[in-house]
């Protein structure tokens, strides 16, 4: 099991490249920083000829999951991963349990128990079922919207 979940995807375009590449450019903030902020359009990121880096739009949710991907002539393939801020900040949040059964065992010795492990061990196991769960549920979301502004269809996942 992967620490931080991934998905790839092919989709196929209804319209041209050059087509699909204007609606997403139209519906796209540009900003050098994948950061929420308020804005009408869909999308924010960046677009560079057929490659983009987006995030949704949507203020507080928006920035957890990164599309990155490639337009093609009639195709094109999508990466989905969590931001790398929030891999920082779960990675800590990941690091309490075990930070806490190595002070229990350093200032506690003779009351340290097996099953303090047992515990962080379950802790952890549920904090990456929650990011596990967000991250289906705003990549599903970040991927509809890109279908809508891109006019794909036939979205395949790919093996990572």
């Amino acid at each position: 099991m992967e620490i931080f979940p991934e998905k790839r995807y092919s989709f196929t375009l209804i319209n041209g490249q050059a087509e699909s590449l204007e609606r997403l450019k139209r519906r796209t903030e540009i900003s050098s920083m994948l950061t929420s902020k308020r804005t009408d359009k869909s999308f924010i990121g960046n677009i560079k000829g057929n490659k983009f880096q987006l995030i949704t739009s949507e203020i507080g949710k928006g920035a957890f999951v990164v599309l990155d991907g490639k337009i093609d002539e009639s195709n094109g393939n999508v990466s989905l991963q969590i931001n790398k801020v929030f891999k920082i900040l779960i990675s800590i949040l990941f690091c309490f349990p075990l930070v806490a059964i190595l002070i229990q065992a350093i200032s506690k010795p003779k009351e340290f128990s097996v099953l303090l492990i047992l515990v962080a061990l379950i802790q952890i196991i549920f904090l990456r079922f929650i990011v596990g769960v967000f991250f289906n549920i705003l990549s599903r979301r970040s991927l509809n919207k890109l279908r809508d502004v891109l006019d794909a269809e036939n979205f395949n996942q790919l093996k990572v």
